[in-house]
C-alpha cells in the first residue's frame, strides 16, 4: 500500500485538519528524519498553503483544530500544536492548547519549528547570502569541509536534504552528507530553491 493510500485509509479520504475532501496532498512534517505515515499528514490545498506561508493565515478557517486536536496520530497532534501556537493572540487557541496533550517525545517534536515563541526569542538562522533558514530545507555546500572526528571530507557542491536547526545557536545546522549526520556552520551554505 502505497503512502498516500495508507494516509486516505486512515484520514476517512479526508483533510485530517479541516475535514475537506477536495483537493487533498501529503504534506511531510518538517523536521522530519523518517517521513513515512508516522510524519505526514493527508491536508487540503487551503490548510498547505496557509500552513506554509503564514501571510495567508485566516484565523477563523483553524477553528476546525477544536476538532482536529484530538487525533490519535502524532503528526497531526504535532501540526495542531502549531497551528494554535502560531494563533495563540487571537484568544480561543490558548483554551484549546491547554486541553490538550502531548507526551515529551511529540512536544519536543512540535517545538522544534519554533512556533510557540514570540519573535523576539525565535533563534533566526541564515545562510551565507542571509536567507532565512527553516528546518527541512535543502542546502548546497559552498566549500569542501573537514568532518571533524572522522577522515571524511564533504566537498563543494554537495547537496544537504531536509536540514534540522540548532535551537540555541543561529550558526548551526545539521544534516545527512553521504549517509552520515554531521553538524555544519550556515555561512557555509546556500539554500537551495524549490527547483533545484
Amino acid at each position: 500500500m502505497s503512502l498516500v493510500e495508507e494516509l486516505r485509509e486512515r484520514s476517512g479520504n479526508q483533510c485530517e485538519l479541516c475535514s475537506a475532501t477536495e483537493d487533498l496532498t501529503t504534506y511531510e512534517v518538517p523536521p522530519v528524519s523518517t517521513g513515512g505515515v508516522d510524519g505526514t499528514v493527508l491536508i487540503c490545498a487551503n490548510c498547505k498553503s496557509q500552513i506554509t506561508e503564514e501571510a495567508l493565515l485566516d484565523a477563523n478557517h483553524w477553528r476546525c483544530l477544536n476538532d482536529s486536536m484530538w487525533s490519535e496520530f502524532r503528526a497531526v497532534k504535532v501540526l495542531v500544536w502549531r497551528m494554535l501556537q502560531r494563533l495563540r493572540d487571537q484568544g480561543w487557541p490558548q483554551d484549546l492548547l491547554a486541553m490538550m496533550y502531548l507526551d515529551d517525545e511529540e512536544l519536543q517534536f512540535a517545538k522544534a519549528s519554533g512556533d510557540h515563541l514570540d519573535e523576539s526569542e525565535k533563534v533566526i538562522h541564515r545562510d551565507v547570502n542571509g536567507v532565512v533558514l527553516s528546518a527541512g530545507d535543502n542546502v548546497v555546500l559552498i566549500k569542501d569541509l573537514k568532518v571533524k572526528g572522522s577522515s571524511m571530507v564533504a566537498k563543494q557542491g554537495t547537496a544537504v536534504r531536509r536540514i534540522s536547526l540548532d535551537p540555541e545557536n543561529p550558526r548551526y545546522i545539521e544534516g545527512k552528507v553521504g549517509g552520515t549526520q554531521i553538524v555544519i556552520v550556515t555561512e557555509y551554505v546556500k539554500k537551495m530553491s524549490d527547483k533545484e
